[in-house]
């Protein structure tokens, strides 16, 4: 594989598991260093104890701006730099609709799911930034075919997946020409996605959303690749864009979701359980 990351230093959060994972292998494949950083100790551990001398891990709350200093200081004194800022921890919303939520859940669950998916994102970005600019260097965000589409969460995933949309245009407009912004967005993927309950909320159970019986040919069939991405396919997009070869790339959200963009009529025309 080509080193194109080498002397590149690269900071990913919600990178125990999953596409964060997946993003960490790339990244360290093509020659760069990773920061891993996880709000789970035990995963974000094992992560770093793979990649060895290539990664350290950081356990830390993406919520917390304080957090997320202390892994952008990580980077610069493990490394000496800090090249990409890799925004991906993201927590579900267990498809929760309007009509079958009352307040009380709206109201516990619209914080952990705003705070990690859009506000984690802001803050690990204004806290990079800085180290960023020294570099001349990059972000790159996870979105979701939920930022673009209906009926791929719950209302509150995807307003929020909406608002990183937003995040990365603006960003990418804001940080213009110095800092380029873009992001992937993947569709059903089998990855360790948990709903808000990993917070402490009350809200289903702690297993992964892709769990459920017969989740995969769900996912396969309603793209018209029929395939469900790897989370490694997710990684190649995101190292792409971070690579010298996007440089003319800025404000662009990439779809990596078996081509759902472009399925057309599928049947229903709304969600109809009133």
């Amino acid at each position: 594989m080509v080193k194109r990351f080498a002397g590149r230093v690269v900071l990913v959060t919600g990178a125990g598991s999953g596409i964060g994972r997946a993003y960490c292998d790339r990244f360290v494949e093509e020659g760069a260093r990773v920061v891993a950083v996880d709000i789970d100790e035990r995963k974000v551990q094992t992560v770093g104890a793979a990649l060895g001398d290539s990664c350290v891990a950081v356990q830390a709350d993406v919520t917390s701006a304080q957090d997320n200093e202390r892994a952008v200081a990580a980077a610069v004194d493990s490394f000496g730099r800090l090249d990409v800022f890799v925004g991906n921890a993201g927590v579900f919303d267990g498809f929760l609709g309007l009509a079958h939520t009352d307040n009380e859940q709206l109201e516990k669950l619209f914080d952990p799911v705003f705070a990690v998916n859009v506000k984690g994102y802001l803050l690990g970005a204004r806290s990079a930034l800085p180290k960023l600019l020294d570099s001349g260097g990059c972000m790159v965000f996870t979105a979701s075919s939920a930022g673009s589409h209906t009926n791929q969460g719950g209302l509150i995933y995807t307003m929020a997946k909406h608002s990183v949309i937003g995040l990365i245009r603006e960003l990418a407009y804001e940080l213009a020409p110095k800092i380029r912004v873009n992001g992937v967005s993947p569709g059903g993927t089998f990855t360790d996605m948990r709903n808000a309950v990993s917070l402490g909320q009350d809200f289903g159970d702690d297993r992964s959303v892709f769990d459920a019986p017969g989740m995969g040919d769900f996912i396969a069939a309603s793209t018209p690749l029929q395939r469900i991405n790897d989370t490694a396919d997710h990684a190649a997009v995101a190292a792409f864009l971070a690579s010298s070869e996007a440089a003319g790339i800025t404000g662009v959200v990439v779809p990596s979701d078996g081509g759902y963009a472009i399925r057309g009529a599928t049947g229903a025309a709304g969600g109809g359980d009133l």
